[in-house]
Protein backbone atom coordinates (compact mmCIF):
# COMPACT_ATOMS: atom_id res chain seq x y z
CA UNK A 1 0.00 0.00 0.00
CA UNK A 2 1.45 3.35 -1.04
CA UNK A 3 1.33 6.45 1.12
CA UNK A 4 -1.95 8.37 1.20
CA UNK A 5 -2.29 11.27 -1.26
CA UNK A 6 -4.38 13.25 1.23
CA UNK A 7 -2.00 16.14 1.93
CA UNK A 8 -3.56 17.00 5.29
CA UNK A 9 -3.48 13.31 6.26
CA UNK A 10 -0.52 10.94 6.56
CA UNK A 11 2.05 13.41 5.24
CA UNK A 12 1.00 16.15 7.66
CA UNK A 13 0.69 13.67 10.52
CA UNK A 14 4.18 12.23 9.97
CA UNK A 15 5.64 15.73 9.94
CA UNK A 16 4.68 15.96 13.62
CA UNK A 17 7.49 13.47 14.31
CA UNK A 18 11.10 14.64 13.75
CA UNK A 19 13.24 12.42 11.52
CA UNK A 20 16.24 12.77 13.83
CA UNK A 21 16.65 13.04 17.59
CA UNK A 22 18.79 15.67 19.28
CA UNK A 23 20.30 13.36 21.90
CA UNK A 24 21.04 10.20 19.90
CA UNK A 25 18.02 8.31 21.23
CA UNK A 26 15.79 6.41 18.82
CA UNK A 27 12.21 7.65 18.86
CA UNK A 28 9.04 7.31 16.80
CA UNK A 29 9.36 9.05 13.45
CA UNK A 30 13.17 8.89 13.45
CA UNK A 31 15.07 7.35 10.55
CA UNK A 32 16.36 4.07 11.99
CA UNK A 33 20.13 3.42 11.90
CA UNK A 34 21.46 1.39 9.01
CA UNK A 35 23.89 -1.44 9.71
CA UNK A 36 25.66 -4.42 8.18
CA UNK A 37 25.72 -7.81 9.89
CA UNK A 38 26.34 -11.52 9.62
CA UNK A 39 23.09 -13.47 9.62
CA UNK A 40 21.84 -17.04 9.26
CA UNK A 41 21.13 -16.12 5.60
CA UNK A 42 24.64 -14.83 4.97
CA UNK A 43 26.16 -11.36 5.15
CA UNK A 44 23.71 -8.44 5.09
CA UNK A 45 25.58 -5.39 3.69
CA UNK A 46 22.79 -2.95 4.55
CA UNK A 47 19.61 -3.34 6.60
CA UNK A 48 18.06 -0.41 4.72
CA UNK A 49 18.85 -2.06 1.38
CA UNK A 50 17.53 -5.45 2.52
CA UNK A 51 14.13 -3.92 3.32
CA UNK A 52 14.11 -1.42 0.45
CA UNK A 53 10.54 -0.32 -0.44
CA UNK A 54 9.16 -2.62 2.24
CA UNK A 55 7.91 -2.40 5.78
CA UNK A 56 10.34 -3.82 8.29
CA UNK A 57 9.99 -5.89 11.46
CA UNK A 58 13.17 -6.02 13.54
CA UNK A 59 12.62 -8.43 16.41
CA UNK A 60 15.24 -8.98 19.12
CA UNK A 61 15.44 -11.81 21.64
CA UNK A 62 17.56 -11.99 24.81
CA UNK A 63 19.56 -15.16 24.08
CA UNK A 64 19.69 -18.44 22.18
CA UNK A 65 18.93 -21.69 24.03
CA UNK A 66 16.42 -20.02 26.33
CA UNK A 67 12.82 -21.21 26.73
CA UNK A 68 10.67 -18.17 25.88
CA UNK A 69 12.81 -17.17 22.89
CA UNK A 70 12.47 -20.68 21.47
CA UNK A 71 8.68 -20.37 21.40
CA UNK A 72 8.77 -16.80 20.05
CA UNK A 73 10.89 -17.66 17.00
CA UNK A 74 8.62 -20.64 16.34
CA UNK A 75 5.46 -18.53 16.52
CA UNK A 76 7.02 -15.82 14.36
CA UNK A 77 7.88 -18.47 11.76
CA UNK A 78 4.19 -19.43 11.65
CA UNK A 79 3.33 -15.80 10.83
CA UNK A 80 6.03 -15.38 8.21
CA UNK A 81 3.87 -15.99 5.12
CA UNK A 82 1.23 -13.54 6.34
CA UNK A 83 3.92 -10.93 7.00
CA UNK A 84 5.44 -11.51 3.56
CA UNK A 85 2.03 -10.85 1.96
CA UNK A 86 1.99 -7.57 3.89
CA UNK A 87 5.25 -6.63 2.10
CA UNK A 88 7.12 -6.83 5.41
CA UNK A 89 10.81 -7.72 5.68
CA UNK A 90 11.42 -9.73 8.86
CA UNK A 91 14.71 -10.04 10.73
CA UNK A 92 15.50 -11.10 14.29
CA UNK A 93 18.56 -10.48 16.42
CA UNK A 94 20.43 -11.34 19.59
CA UNK A 95 23.98 -10.82 20.83
CA UNK A 96 24.81 -14.47 20.11
CA UNK A 97 27.02 -15.31 17.10
CA UNK A 98 25.48 -16.78 13.94
CA UNK A 99 26.92 -20.24 14.65
CA UNK A 100 24.96 -20.32 17.93
CA UNK A 101 21.79 -19.25 16.08
CA UNK A 102 22.20 -22.06 13.55
CA UNK A 103 22.64 -24.71 16.23
CA UNK A 104 19.75 -23.38 18.31
CA UNK A 105 17.32 -23.26 15.37
CA UNK A 106 17.28 -27.06 15.30
CA UNK A 107 15.74 -26.93 18.79
CA UNK A 108 13.27 -24.25 17.71
CA UNK A 109 12.00 -26.36 14.81
CA UNK A 110 11.85 -29.52 16.92
CA UNK A 111 9.94 -27.85 19.78
CA UNK A 112 7.29 -26.13 17.66
CA UNK A 113 4.14 -28.26 17.40
CA UNK A 114 3.67 -27.24 13.76
CA UNK A 115 5.98 -28.03 10.88
CA UNK A 116 7.90 -24.79 10.41
CA UNK A 117 10.74 -23.34 8.42
CA UNK A 118 12.73 -20.35 9.59
CA UNK A 119 12.57 -18.25 6.42
CA UNK A 120 13.80 -14.98 7.93
CA UNK A 121 17.41 -14.09 8.83
CA UNK A 122 18.60 -14.11 12.41
CA UNK A 123 21.29 -11.49 12.94
CA UNK A 124 24.39 -12.19 15.00
CA UNK A 125 25.41 -9.19 17.12
CA UNK A 126 28.23 -10.51 19.34
CA UNK A 127 29.93 -7.10 19.53
CA UNK A 128 26.57 -5.56 20.57
CA UNK A 129 26.94 -2.75 18.06
CA UNK A 130 23.41 -3.01 16.64
CA UNK A 131 21.87 -3.60 20.06
CA UNK A 132 23.44 -0.38 21.30
CA UNK A 133 22.40 1.58 18.18
CA UNK A 134 18.78 0.62 18.71
CA UNK A 135 18.79 1.06 22.50
CA UNK A 136 18.22 -2.64 23.25
CA UNK A 137 21.00 -2.64 25.84
CA UNK A 138 22.76 0.08 27.84
CA UNK A 139 26.08 0.94 26.17
CA UNK A 140 27.52 2.09 29.49
CA UNK A 141 26.98 -1.14 31.40
CA UNK A 142 26.62 -3.98 28.90
CA UNK A 143 30.36 -4.59 28.45
CA UNK A 144 30.67 -5.41 32.13
CA UNK A 145 27.85 -7.97 32.07
CA UNK A 146 28.62 -11.65 31.65
CA UNK A 147 25.24 -12.14 29.95
CA UNK A 148 24.20 -8.86 28.30
CA UNK A 149 20.60 -9.72 27.45
CA UNK A 150 18.95 -7.64 24.75
CA UNK A 151 15.41 -6.76 25.73
CA UNK A 152 12.54 -8.37 23.85
CA UNK A 153 12.21 -5.47 21.46
CA UNK A 154 9.99 -4.98 18.42
CA UNK A 155 10.68 -2.25 15.87
CA UNK A 156 8.16 -1.70 13.07
CA UNK A 157 9.62 0.49 10.32
CA UNK A 158 7.88 2.04 7.31
CA UNK A 159 9.16 2.02 3.69
CA UNK A 160 10.92 5.37 4.28
CA UNK A 161 12.90 3.75 7.12
CA UNK A 162 11.01 5.73 9.75
CA UNK A 163 10.34 4.07 13.09
CA UNK A 164 6.57 3.71 13.46
CA UNK A 165 6.17 1.54 16.56
CA UNK A 166 8.26 -0.02 19.31
CA UNK A 167 7.42 -2.63 21.92
CA UNK A 168 9.66 -3.64 24.83
CA UNK A 169 9.14 -6.78 26.90
CA UNK A 170 11.21 -8.23 29.75
CA UNK A 171 12.97 -11.58 29.36
CA UNK A 172 10.27 -13.39 31.35
CA UNK A 173 7.27 -12.46 29.15
CA UNK A 174 6.79 -13.74 25.59
CA UNK A 175 5.28 -11.59 22.86
CA UNK A 176 1.95 -12.12 21.14
CA UNK A 177 2.52 -12.53 17.41
CA UNK A 178 -1.13 -11.85 16.60
CA UNK A 179 -0.78 -8.41 18.19
CA UNK A 180 2.37 -7.66 16.22
CA UNK A 181 0.63 -8.55 12.96
CA UNK A 182 -2.39 -6.45 14.00
CA UNK A 183 -0.09 -3.48 14.63
CA UNK A 184 1.52 -3.80 11.19
CA UNK A 185 -1.89 -3.97 9.52
CA UNK A 186 -3.08 -0.92 11.49
CA UNK A 187 0.04 1.07 10.63
CA UNK A 188 -0.25 0.21 6.95
CA UNK A 189 -3.90 1.20 6.88
CA UNK A 190 -3.10 4.51 8.57
CA UNK A 191 -0.20 5.11 6.17
CA UNK A 192 -2.27 4.42 3.07
CA UNK A 193 -5.64 5.87 4.07
CA UNK A 194 -4.88 8.76 6.49
CA UNK A 195 -6.83 7.11 9.28
CA UNK A 196 -6.26 6.05 12.89
CA UNK A 197 -7.43 2.74 14.34
CA UNK A 198 -9.39 2.87 17.63
CA UNK A 199 -8.70 0.74 20.70
CA UNK A 200 -9.28 -2.99 20.08
CA UNK A 201 -9.50 -2.47 16.29
CA UNK A 202 -10.95 -4.19 14.30
CA UNK A 203 -13.32 -5.27 17.10
CA UNK A 204 -14.42 -1.77 18.05
CA UNK A 205 -17.54 0.39 18.02
CA UNK A 206 -20.03 -2.47 18.14
CA UNK A 207 -22.74 0.12 18.80
CA UNK A 208 -22.71 3.78 17.75
CA UNK A 209 -25.41 6.39 18.13
CA UNK A 210 -26.63 7.37 14.65
CA UNK A 211 -29.59 9.75 14.28
CA UNK A 212 -30.61 9.08 17.87
CA UNK A 213 -30.54 5.27 17.53
CA UNK A 214 -27.84 2.75 18.33
CA UNK A 215 -26.45 1.11 15.20
CA UNK A 216 -23.94 -1.69 14.55
CA UNK A 217 -23.09 -0.42 11.05
CA UNK A 218 -19.88 1.21 12.30
CA UNK A 219 -18.41 -1.91 13.88
CA UNK A 220 -14.74 -2.10 12.94
CA UNK A 221 -14.73 1.51 11.75
CA UNK A 222 -11.71 3.82 11.90
CA UNK A 223 -11.12 7.49 12.71
CA UNK A 224 -9.85 10.13 10.33
CA UNK A 225 -6.43 11.40 11.42
CA UNK A 226 -6.73 14.61 13.47
CA UNK A 227 -4.69 16.49 10.83
CA UNK A 228 -7.20 15.77 8.03
CA UNK A 229 -9.00 19.04 7.38
CA UNK A 230 -12.74 19.31 6.71
CA UNK A 231 -12.24 19.92 2.99
CA UNK A 232 -10.20 16.75 2.52
CA UNK A 233 -12.52 14.78 4.80
CA UNK A 234 -15.51 15.65 2.60
CA UNK A 235 -13.56 15.05 -0.62
CA UNK A 236 -12.12 11.64 0.21
CA UNK A 237 -14.59 10.30 2.77
CA UNK A 238 -18.05 11.77 2.05
CA UNK A 239 -20.63 10.55 4.51
CA UNK A 240 -18.24 10.05 7.42
CA UNK A 241 -19.89 10.17 10.84
CA UNK A 242 -18.98 12.79 13.42
CA UNK A 243 -19.80 11.41 16.87
CA UNK A 244 -21.79 13.73 19.10
CA UNK A 245 -20.03 14.33 22.43
CA UNK A 246 -20.65 16.79 25.30
CA UNK A 247 -17.73 19.02 24.29
CA UNK A 248 -19.33 19.49 20.84
CA UNK A 249 -15.86 19.26 19.30
CA UNK A 250 -15.87 17.46 15.97
CA UNK A 251 -12.80 15.28 16.41
CA UNK A 252 -14.39 11.80 16.53
CA UNK A 253 -14.87 11.28 12.78
CA UNK A 254 -15.69 7.68 11.93
CA UNK A 255 -15.31 6.01 8.55
CA UNK A 256 -16.87 2.60 7.94
CA UNK A 257 -14.56 -0.39 7.66
CA UNK A 258 -15.66 -1.29 4.14
CA UNK A 259 -14.71 2.18 2.88
CA UNK A 260 -11.01 1.85 3.83
CA UNK A 261 -10.60 -1.93 3.69
CA UNK A 262 -8.44 -3.76 6.20
CA UNK A 263 -9.41 -6.51 8.62
CA UNK A 264 -13.05 -7.25 9.32
CA UNK A 265 -14.35 -7.36 12.91
CA UNK A 266 -15.24 -10.66 14.54
CA UNK A 267 -18.83 -11.73 13.95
Amino acid sequence: MSVSDIKSGTEAYMNLYPENSTDGGLRLGNIVPDFSAETTHGFMPSFHKAKENKWGLLFSHPADFTPVCTTEIGRLALKYEELAKLNCFVATLSVDPVKSHEEWLRDVVAHCENKIEIKFPIIGDPDRKISKLYGMIDPGTSDAQSLPLTIRAVFIINPENKLMLTLSYPACVGRNMDEIVRCIKALQLSYGKSIATPANWPNNHAKVLVDGKHSSEYKGSVFLLPTVNDEDAEKYYPGYLTCDVPSKQNYLRLVKAEVVGGDKPEA
